[in-house]
């Protein structure tokens, strides 16, 4: 994934890392490549205009100094990378748990989005740091959603309440409370509510969500995103985040076709943190700010970049130590390191 942004970023870089000295026609040439890839990744417009004028004022006004070091193309890098953390890593932050449990989390976004897959990785995310989930079925219009999410449930260890079969009988809103007082009876101290989608934004899913929000008073909201949408997901992230109100983001599908611009959209424009990328729908990768460090290197097309410009030696060093993280907590990221999760290496 993300092949074309990868191969432009790195093009940008190729083509000054042999300058001695850079010039202001070199940087508008670099800008000029970024934007293009970026919006070849379906980031949204502004967001790359903005970006691109960033990076582009930043060098320009200490391109005397960059260039009276003795890799000009390094500190190009750093300024290009340290924007990116900005938008992917500068809001990020992990779920708030509540002082009292249960700890609530929303799922919410429109139907196909992955919201019931993601409520089962995100159960057995939870339960393997030592928590004690439950999934709460308040989906009850989408044919089977409740037997999906109990199917999930079964799969992963953890329960599900589930009093309404759905299939369009029963109220989401008295089943999200009733979730929440069994969860506080049988001492459960996190409970994911799992809601109903559309095929579209529309004034019914948005009083839904509202209703169960105002019921639950939900710890976290996540608007579940599906990124193969592309420039659609900032509109209808912007369309929740106004109608029911979001505290973060998770993108399902980060694979195949799916070009990735939605994460830099959507916490750029609306300032929400990623908290989750799902891959492959096999992987659950929780985006610290730490972690953000990588997801920007490994997905935007630096990271072998970095290895160039710094020293193989420190690159060395850094899968070094991913491996030894990788193998003392590898039931947090699936079967393969972090960083070759997200660069689809094998």
């Amino acid at each position: 994934m993300f092949e074309s942004l990868t191969a432009k970023f790195a093009s940008a870089f190729t083509s000054i890392r042999s300058k001695g000295r850079l010039k202001n026609s070199d940087i508008a040439e670099i800008a000029s490549e970024i934007k293009s890839a970026l919006l070849d990744s379906d980031v949204n417009i502004d967001v790359a205009n903005t970006f691109v004028e960033n990076i582009s004022r930043d060098i320009n006004s200490q391109l005397d100094d960059l260039n009276k070091g003795t890799n000009p193309s390094q500190a190009v890098f750093k300024v290009v990378n340290d924007e990116l953390i900005k938008i992917l890593g500068g809001q990020a932050r992990r779920i708030r748990f509540a002082k009292n449990p249960p700890t609530v989390i929303l799922l919410t976004g429109l139907q196909g989005a992955g919201k019931t897959s993601l409520a089962g990785k995100l159960a057995k995310w939870l339960k393997d740091q030592g928590n004690t989930p439950l999934l709460i079925a308040s989906d009850l219009q989408r044919p089977n959603a409740v037997t999906q999410l109990q199917v999930v449930g079964e799969s992963v260890k953890v329960p599900v309440f589930a009093p309404e079969s759905g299939n369009g009988v029963g109220n989401p809103v008295k089943v999200a409370k009733a979730g929440i007082d069994f969860a506080k009876s049988k001492l459960h101290n996190v409970v994911i509510v799992d809601t109903a989608g559309r095929l579209g934004v529309d004034e019914e899913l948005m009083k839904q969500a509202r209703d169960i929000k105002d019921a639950i008073n939900p710890d976290e909201v996540l608007y579940v995103v599906d990124a193969m949408v592309g420039q659609d997901a900032l509109k209808t992230a912007t369309a929740f985040d106004v109608g029911v109100g979001i505290d973060g983001v998770v993108l399902t599908k980060l694979d195949g076709d799916a070009r990735g611009g939605a994460a830099l959209s959507i916490a750029s424009v609306l300032g929400k943190p990623i908290f989750f990328a799902v891959t492959n729908e096999k992987n659950l990768v929780g985006v610290s700010t730490a972690d953000v460090h990588r997801f920007d290197r490994g997905r935007l097309g630096l990271g072998l970049e970095l290895g160039c410009l710094i020293g193989p030696r420190l690159a060395a060093v850094r899968r070094t130590v991913q491996h030894s993280v990788f193998r003392q907590h590898k039931h947090c990221f699936g079967v393969r390191p972090l960083n070759i999760i997200q660069r689809g290496v094998d």
